[in-house]
């Protein structure tokens, strides 16, 4: 049996078997080379007697056994009604393994401060930190004293009607509470629509330039990305009827495409649909960055204007708030809307209802609009201080939402230049992993000016130049 009383207990095995040692030898031996490995901190507080007696199902006196031994070996030291710590050791060298972190040739670093020109972050000085707080504490104080039943996997029932509401009024996008999903990301929302759709062994059209994360997203869940050729009006329909005319689905970014900024075109818009009637296929909408549309008005979204309900549109807070949030969202289409609802039960319910209820709130007191509003403005007038400081030395073109793209002269090592970034101060993202086709393949470097304030501009551009300069 695994005990569950906290983090410092959980990993005691009891074995009950005729050979097996005493039981409070077990329950001393497990304990001790926890204290000894560090994974009970010096000073942490061990569970009372009754706690650990009742959750690994053994007497009283077992467990204080257990204890006296370990005091008397002077692992844990004991402080009356203050209850039993572990003592103050230094713990023993823990083995030699090193796990790389994921995604190293995509991401900068996770959980870290971000730098200037990182790519798919918003504004860390923007930022509603004070109104979120008070969203939270009053969320939480209401979760307090929630009922202790399990909540609607799809998502909070508030949360999902305020989501319905802001997409019909933003997004242009006509749908119910049942329709929408709750999810932690664009990623989670990704990977439940490919296991509802059945997209595994497949082909599926993936836009060339396309975000890598996504084509391996893809990959791990066993479709078979096709590279589809993007010009000045977005996915080349045409091209993915020739390539894989009997694709499952079509991943595309039509408000923005990522990373040119480009809108998918009417005709195309209207060309994907038929084809998806046609093929019996499904079309994926990555609403990315479609809300931070800095010129003229957004697109409207694809799944807006689909009458055959082929479209499955994916949104996410982590662009516009922060992606340390963990909400994201899915619109089904109606036929979908009761499997989407099934599997987000059975293996992706989402369970953080503070986080739910607060930005509840954020979207029903008009808070949220206001962070657009403001955000697109601010984001705006970064675009132009950086064309202003640099616009006549560098080479840029337009990109999605507040990126720019800086052309680099043909055999450029993007990839090597973005990796020596951080190193200046600054984090750019190569172009070239965004490409499939080798053919197509263009050098460049990705500058997002979301945390490219006032204060740390002119030493961005200082270290842009000496990047550039050296390569």
């Amino acid at each position: 049996m695994t005990a569950s009383a906290g983090p410092q207990t959980r990993d005691i095995q009891i074995d009950r078997g005729p050979a097996a040692p005493a039981l409070a030898e077990q329950v001393f031996a497990t304990l001790r080379q926890a204290i000894l490995d560090g994974r009970i901190e010096p000073g942490a507080r061990l569970p009372s007697w009754r706690d650990l007696a009742a959750q690994l199902g053994v007497g009283r006196g077992t467990v204080q056994a257990a204890y006296e031994r370990l005091s008397d070996h002077g692992l844990v030291v004991s402080s009356g009604a203050a209850g039993t710590r572990a003592a103050g050791l230094k713990p023993s060298p823990p083995p030699a393994l090193r796990v790389q972190p994921p995604l190293q040739t995509l991401v900068h670093r996770f959980s870290g401060p971000c730098l200037a020109f990182q790519t798919g972050v918003p504004a860390e000085d923007a930022f509603p930190a004070g109104l979120w707080a008070r969203c939270l504490s009053h969320a939480a104080r209401q979760d307090a004293h929630s009922p202790t039943s399990y909540p609607d996997p799809r998502g909070l029932p508030g949360l999902r009607a305020q989501i319905a509401s802001h997409l019909a009024i933003a997004r242009g996008i006509s749908c119910v509470p049942d329709q929408v999903i709750v999810t932690g990301s664009f990623r989670a929302g990704l990977a439940l629509a490919m296991q509802v759709v059945g997209a595994a062994g497949r082909p599926a059209w993936m836009e060339d330039p396309g975000f890598p994360l996504t084509r391996m997203g893809l990959q791990d869940a066993g479709a078979y990305p096709v590279a589809i050729r993007v010009d000045d009006q977005g996915l080349d329909v045409a091209d993915g009827e020739a390539l894989a005319p009997d694709a499952a689905i079509a991943v595309v970014t039509p408000g923005q495409h990522a990373p040119t900024g480009v809108a998918l075109s009417p005709a195309r818009r209207e060309a994907l649909l038929t084809w998806a009637v046609r093929a019996g296929a499904w079309v994926i909408e990555d609403d990315y960055l479609s809300e931070l549309q800095l010129n003229g008005r957004a697109a409207p979204a694809l799944a807006a204007r689909d009458p055959a309900g082929r479209v499955i549109h994916i949104g996410s807070f982590s662009k516009t708030l922060k992606p340390a949030l963990g909400l994201g969202f899915i619109v089904a289409p109606a036929a979908l809307a009761q499997r989407f609802g099934q599997l987000a039960a059975t293996l992706a319910p989402v369970f953080n209802p503070v986080a739910q209820s607060a930005m509840a709130v954020m979207l029903a007191d008009g808070h949220y609009m206001r962070h657009l509003r403001h955000m697109k403005r601010l984001y705006a007038h970064r675009l132009e201080a950086l064309q202003s400081a640099l616009g006549g030395e560098m080479e840029f073109k337009a990109g999605a939402g507040p990126q720019v793209r800086l052309r680099l002269p043909a055999g450029t090592d993007d990839v090597a230049m973005a990796r020596a970034g951080p190193a200046l101060g600054i984090a750019p993202t190569a172009l070239s992993p965004w490409y499939a086709d080798p053919s197509r393949t263009e050098p460049g470097l990705l500058l997002s000016v979301t945390n490219l304030g006032e204060a740390r501009l002119a030493e961005a551009c200082k270290g842009l130049r000496a990047l550039v300069g050296g390569a």
